[in-house]
């Protein structure tokens, strides 16, 4: 076994090596207990160390070796059956090789490689001397899920359909009542959630087709398929699902909503679950939201210096609207709660009105959406501007009514946060005239505008770089004398599609004098987002070029996110017209 020196905490070792602080141990420890999960997860979630500042810890302080992706992708299965699943499953530790220079050592990857006691255990259990690693506990919940998730999952599948084999040979259409007791269906739906939620889905999608039911989950905002069961499944899985998300398992003819909060490794989920009828049965989605993801701090936002001035001086405004605004799934929600968490002050009164309440803020009074007990976003906002409010956040703006109470709200001296579904700054402004809101109106009310998207990050070990030819410089707005390598998607073990994870880009248009004296002449879109260009706002195909030139994300990705057919056609224009196309590098 590994020597570690003095036998001290993890959190001491750190705090001697300045790391952290005692504050932030004492921090991590109580948030730890509630979580029940590792310290050194905790403290990473919290934002007090990297991962990378953690992996030299264990490396260059503690002497212990750290583990690549790569290499515990390459694992060796003997290993594996060395241990034992059993041990395997119960400390989440991965052992991935034989020592090439010790016959009776054996590699393993851990979260913390000087836990004694699991090293002790796995030592007893393998008769072999342990050879710790470090690997973030991340990638060991992946690479467990896709030795342990599906197989078991499959298993499961297989005992359901064997114990009704004869039922659903003579009778699919058995009531839901009947079935939804039976343990290979509840963890069915629990290992689907897991692996969804460890292969960083945002979207599970549960399809009856003709003559298969299909599982898909959404993985950086593409769907891909997961899994292919039997139909005769379907009843069941739905009815377990509906269970866990307090919905009537015996309606079958009309769409149904639900939500319910589920804990993977420690961490909470919101699943908000929508229900479908459809000609071959009900079709399942399952949103799942990281409930701490949604209240970080504002430097995890990926503003550039000139976008975060601009948010900054939109949120110093004692009173207006400021809007955030984009398609389902663009990272809206996380915007308006990291903006909140700003301005949440001991001095200051926060009441929300949400559909749903996406994430508890402490400090903040949060009002839940019941259209059943008559408790709308308009019917809200008259009772919460009888509350004494300082800011208040509208979950969404839907309709004239809410539209012209925030308005008032703003006004009158409240400072009201909201969203807006539509494509870009400048068109927020013309789906509140849309609304009934006159125009002079809207200057006076909106103080300023967000909008977002997020593209697919670019994995930093497969991407391809080539010399960017003239079309596509002219599509970046890029000096066409000037040499520029974009990149492109490859495709590794580590992502599989050449994307790994994704990031925001943001359009920001706070109302200034000179927008205010456009809407007060001709209000067009285009009119009013040459205003705001002209003050030096990046729009979000700007936002995307700036992402591509820095080798964050690819041309095509960008086009994907925020296409401009303008600069397309000019792009296009440019070298039908005569203009010769530089050769690539």
């Amino acid at each position: 076994m590994a020597i570690f020196g003095a036998k001290k905490r993890l959190g001491e070792q750190l705090i001697d090596s300045g790391l952290i602080t005692e504050e932030q141990l004492q921090l991590a420890l109580a948030e730890q207990k509630e979580r029940g999960q590792r310290l050194g997860e905790t403290l990473m979630q919290m934002g007090f160390m990297t991962n990378e500042s953690f992996s030299n810890f264990f490396s260059s302080v503690m002497g212990i070796p750290t583990v690549s992706p790569e290499e515990l992708k390459d694992y060796d299965p003997k290993a594996v059956e060395q241990v034992g699943d059993d041990l395997v499953r119960k400390h989440m530790v991965l052992p991935f090789a034989f020592d090439p220079d010790n016959i009776n050592a054996i590699h393993v990857a851990m979260a913390e490689p000087n836990n004694l006691g699991q090293i002790d255990d796995i030592e007893m259990a393998s008769g072999m001397e342990v050879m710790p690693f470090y690997a973030p506990q991340t990638e060991l919940n992946i690479m467990l899920d896709k030795i342990y998730g599906k197989r078991s999952t499959m298993e499961a599948a297989d005992d359901f359909l064997k114990e009704h084999e004869e039922e659903y040979g003579t009778a699919q259409d058995k009531e839901e009542e009947d079935t939804v007791g039976e343990a290979p269906i509840v963890k069915i739906v629990r290992s689907m959630i897991q692996q969804s939620v460890r292969e960083g889905a945002s979207d599970i999608h549960i399809e009856p087709m003709e003559k298969q039911l299909r599982i898909r989950s959404r993985v950086d905002g593409m769907l891909q398929e997961d899994a292919v069961y039997s139909p005769a499944m379907l009843a069941a899985m739905t009815a377990r699902i509906k269970i866990i998300s307090g919905l009537d398992i015996s309606e079958k003819r009309k769409p149904q909503d639900g939500r319910l909060t589920y804990i993977v490794d420690g961490v909470e989920f919101d699943v908000r679950v929508s229900i479908l009828p459809t000609v071959y049965g009900e079709k399942t989605v399952m949103r799942l939201t990281k409930k701490q993801g949604l209240t970080q701090e504002k430097k995890f936002l990926g503003l550039y210096p000139d976008d975060e001035a601009r948010l900054d001086g939109i949120m110093n405004n004692p009173h207006g609207i400021i809007l955030v605004t984009g398609p389902t799934g663009s990272g809206k929600s996380t915007t308006c709660y990291t903006v909140l968490n700003e301005l949440n002050k001991p001095d200051v009164n926060i009441i929300t009105v949400e559909d749903p309440v996406e994430a508890n803020i402490a400090g903040i009074n949060q009002v839940q959406v019941n259209v059943k007990a008559g408790l709308t976003f308009a019917s809200a906002l008259r009772s919460i501007l009888r509350q004494d409010p300082d800011i208040i956040m509208i979950g969404e703006i839907r309709d004239s009514e809410t539209a012209q109470i925030a308005v008032q709200a703003s006004i009158t001296g409240h400072l009201v946060i909201s969203t807006l579904h539509t494509n870009s700054t400048s068109a927020s402004v013309t789906r509140l005239i849309d609304m009934g809101v006159e125009p002079y109106m809207i200057g006076d009310a909106v103080v300023g505008i967000i909008a977002q998207r997020l593209v697919r990050r670019l994995c930093p070990n497969c991407k391809v770089g080539h010399e960017a030819t003239r079309q596509e410089k002219i599509l970046l707005g890029y000096p066409l004398d000037q040499p520029l390598t974009v990149y492109e998607p490859g495709g590794c073990d580590i992502c599989g599609k050449g994307y790994k994870g994704r990031k925001a880009i943001y359009e920001i248009m706070p109302i200034s004098a000179a927008i205010r004296r456009v809407l007060h002449e001709t209000v067009t879109a285009e009119r009013i987002e040459e205003a705001a260009v002209a003050e030096g706002m990046n729009t979000l195909r700007m936002a995307g070029a700036r992402n591509v030139v820095e080798g964050i994300t690819s041309i095509a990705e960008m086009v994907r996110v925020a296409y401009d057919m303008d600069a397309q056609t000019a792009a296009n224009a440019d070298v039908l017209s005569g203009g010769e196309e530089e050769p690539a590098a």
